[in-house]
């Protein structure tokens, strides 16, 4: 059994530790709290998005644009998602999971694939990866990008599937279910995909100017920003979700092992005192 001194002093390395793990859940919750209202604000910012582009659709050739052009898929440009920092529970090993499985159906399909990575972690994860080209990789994003921060990504991506350079651009993130629900996912960007929705009255009636071809150029890279922004938010708050439960655990096991090293202390103090009682009775004893 450890000694009395060696005991308090994990104790008090644990509770140190306590206050420090506590003290990131309390960060990363409020993190988190800001995080969600982003993504849950520019959500409705992509439907509107998509609602526009059903409304052009059906007053022109969207298909006639370059970035809504479909081609056998033979180069890909994968763009991956993680954090920069650790101590984010499975946070990054899931989507590095995610990106593996992607990889491997690529290598089956004979599919040339090169990646950007977003985080220190994806970085350093790719790195590792045998024969995988990374086109650029970007590190410290804020927790609300701008559309000047992914601009120098949005330009590779954008340029290079009108150049023929990739076939399609796909981006591994994780979507932000709930503050205990956070799925990998991966999404396409490009060629530009979206769903018909219904389209509000207003909308209906609104007069495209100068023509729905000319709109239609400006909207398509507008929605492919906002598509993949919105995919960043949501990677965000996932992060910081991860996190906060992630520390939350740390925090109650701590509270466990202190319990635990508290209980053999008094344990290990009764013991010294019984053998200290024991030999005082003894001696009492020896000299009667």
């Amino acid at each position: 059994m450890a000694s009395t001194q060696q005991l308090r002093q994990r104790i008090t390395s644990v509770k140190n530790t306590k206050q420090i793990t506590k003290a990131m859940e309390m960060v990363a919750a409020s993190k988190l709290r800001r995080a969600q209202d982003s993504a849950t604000a520019s959500r409705e910012f992509a439907k509107i998005a998509n609602q526009l582009l059903t409304r052009i659709r059906q007053l022109t050739d969207v298909n006639m644009h370059p970035l809504f052009t479909r081609r056998t898929v033979k180069k890909k440009l994968i763009i991956l998602v993680s954090s920069d920092r650790g101590l984010a529970g499975g946070y990054n090993a899931n989507v590095f999971k995610e990106f593996t499985a992607q990889l491997q159906k690529d290598k089956v399909a004979n599919t040339d694939t090169k990646v950007i990575t977003v985080g220190k972690k994806a970085t350093a994860f790719t790195a590792k990866v045998s024969g995988l080209e990374v086109l650029g990789a970007y590190h410290d994003f804020v927790d609300n990008p701008t559309a000047e921060d992914l601009r120098p990504i949005l330009i590779t991506a954008i340029d290079g599937f009108k150049n023929g350079e990739f076939d399609a651009v796909d981006i591994v993130y994780t979507d932000f279910i709930s503050s205990i629900n956070q799925k990998p996912s991966t999404a396409h960007l490009l060629p530009v995909a979206f769903d018909d929705v219904e389209i509000p009255s207003h909308l209906q009636e609104a007069d495209f100017e100068p023509t729905p071809t000319e709109v239609l150029d400006q909207v398509t890279e507008r929605f492919v920003e906002v598509t993949m922004m919105q995919y960043m938010l949501e990677s965000a708050a996932s992060e910081h979700s991860a996190r906060m439960m992630a520390m939350k655990n740390a925090t109650d096991n701590a509270n466990d092992i202190t319990e635990d090293l508290t209980l053999a202390l008094n344990t290990a103090r009764q013991a010294a005192i019984t053998q200290e009682l024991a030999e005082i009775t003894g001696g009492a004893e020896a000299i009667a």
